[in-house]
């Protein structure tokens, strides 16, 4: 004897995240190792070339680690006070970093060596950085100044005074040894071309505190950050804005690039490390931290993501490159082309029959479905414990019974005080949009059947019935409402000619439209 077939109850979840190649990219990094320094993380460098060790600067010492063993490779602890930006030369040899000691100094990596110390800043050097010509280093301060200085002679060439608050972010341009832009607390940037005068060649407003700011490896554009949001900046055009982003619900802090310079990570105190398509500047994928996030590094092959907190934790995720190499062979050496495939593997051509030995369980409106107990069905669903917690089961038997055309003899001869259930149900769950069209056809069969006997009801059954009424209505007015915010969207999209920003005013629209769709159907009520 064949089981009663289950009503078939369809379950609205919630859609699941879209998988694309980023995400399956990126969170192949592996679990975070944890290392502990003395303070707050201020500055994350990874080297240039292999094995590409980084380093934290932290308290008062620069510590250069291993990525692969994740212990200290060298220590550089010649300062009495913090230390600040420790940065690697772009052939890895040499490390420059400031500090509130009010000098720049350059070390040999190897050798632990302290090879320069530039003196003349008044007050702490926050960030520093080599030109690409390999012999000038930028040193940005909060005594409002940006100086240029010579490593080979340890002298200062220029000196730049326009800012009116602490410099806290800069970056020389990777293409042009002469050119370089700083970032201020006074909220502009500015750059500077070093040969012309001390004078900045433009000067654009962010609108908010400039906390880092990284040229793109062309050179012709940087990005700055402060406050919630990205600026894109074009250099060659005189400063001109190209685009606003802002996913960041607190400071963003840091600013690195990846990927072959084709995404950029941005971490804020909002403990969110962002990856954006540096195409589009669109998010591409999210990192959750313990902690505000306030330095962030990754490998030139992007096997190692490293991010600092303001609690001293130092986070290392690395992806295991060997590791995914082996699982990827497996899985070929283990995949059968059946196509080809020789008797050795003796594939069965018989579909094998498998007996279902456990125990088969019935709901009860299931059981009363299956005599014929209509009225009996619907009261089982409709009682508080079920219709509150799971409508869609009250909502598939009224569509089974619907089918059967079971609803008008489960509704035919039920009192007022047998009616209300149903009624509450409809009043409760009629603006949602996963039920909106069965409850409009539930209702009409109500209607039907009820339709000459409306002043039989007693006032409750009434009152009930008039609040439907203006549900109903109320609906219609937001259905109208919608359909004419859709209307002026669609305009403005057609008119429209920013690339950047289209894409989400379309996403917005496509969400909307379902509920659009299923709502006009409360006209058919009225």
């Amino acid at each position: 004897m064949s089981l009663f077939k289950k009503t078939n109850a369809k379950i609205f979840a919630k859609p699941s995240a879209k998988v694309t190649p980023d995400v399956v990219y990126w969170k192949q990094l592996g679990v975070p190792v944890l290392l502990k320094e003395f303070g707050p993380i201020n500055y994350i460098d990874f080297s240039p070339v292999e094995p590409y060790h980084f380093a934290v600067t932290s308290s008062a010492r620069v510590q250069i680690y291993n990525p692969v063993t994740k212990l200290v490779h060298k220590s550089l602890s010649k300062f009495k006070e913090n230390a600040y930006g420790g940065t690697f030369r772009s052939d890895g040899q040499l490390l420059c970093a400031g500090g509130e000691e009010k000098l720049v100094k350059l070390f040999n990596v190897q050798s632990k060596s302290l090879l320069r110390v530039f003196k003349g800043h008044t007050s702490a050097v926050h960030r520093c950085s080599f030109t690409s010509d390999q012999t000038h280093i930028a040193s940005f301060s909060d005594d409002k100044t940006v100086k240029l200085w010579d490593i080979p002679t340890e002298t200062l060439l220029n000196e730049f005074i326009s800012h009116e608050d602490y410099v806290r972010a800069g970056a020389t341009s990777p293409v042009s040894p002469t050119t370089f832009v700083s970032g201020s607390y006074d909220k502009t940037l500015k750059l500077y071309d070093w040969r012309s005068s001390t004078s900045p060649v433009f000067t654009v407003n962010h609108g908010q505190p400039v906390e880092s700011v990284i040229f793109l490896p062309s050179g012709g554009i940087f990005i700055s950050a402060g406050g919630t949001e990205l600026r894109v900046w074009d250099a060659i055009a005189g400063g001109r804005l190209l685009a606003r982003v802002s996913h960041h619900h607190k400071t963003i802090t840091c600013l690195c690039l990846a990927s072959n310079n084709s995404r950029v990570l941005s971490g804020s105190l909002d403990r969110h490390v962002k990856i954006y398509d540096i195409s589009t500047y669109k998010p591409v994928y999210n990192i959750d931290y313990s902690n505000s996030v306030l330095s962030l590094g990754v490998s030139g092959n992007d096997e190692t993501l490293v991010a600092g907190t303001v609690d001293g934790i130092v986070s290392v995720k690395r992806r295991d490159i060997e590791k995914m190499n082996k699982t990827e062979d497996k899985k070929n050496k283990n995949r059968i082309n059946y196509r080809y495939a020789s008797d050795k593997f003796n594939i069965s051509k018989i579909d094998s029959v498998v007996k279902f030995e456990g125990k088969y369980m019935q709901s009860k409106h299931d059981a009363l479905l299956r005599k014929f107990q209509y009225r009996k069905a619907l009261d089982r669903v409709l009682v508080p414990y079920i219709s509150n917690k799971t409508p869609h089961v009250t909502i598939a038997v009224m569509q089974e019974l619907m089918r059967r055309k079971g609803l008008e003899n489960a509704l035919s001869l039920k009192q007022d005080r047998q009616l209300k259930p149903f009624l509450r149900f409809i009043l409760k769950f009629l603006g949602d949009a996963r039920f909106t069209t069965i409850l409009i056809d539930a209702f009409n069969i109500f209607l039907d059947i009820f339709q000459n006997h409306l002043d039989r009801f007693s006032a409750d059954v009434l009152d009930i019935l008039t609040k439907i009424r203006n549900k109903i209505q109320d609906e219609e007015k937001l259905t109208m409402e919608l359909v004419g915010l859709g209307g002026v969207i669609q305009m403005l999209l057609a008119a429209s000619s920013v690339t950047i920003e289209k894409p989400q005013t379309t996403a917005a629209l496509q969400t909307m439209t379902p509920s659009i769709s299923a709502q006009q159907n409360l006209v058919a009520v009225k």
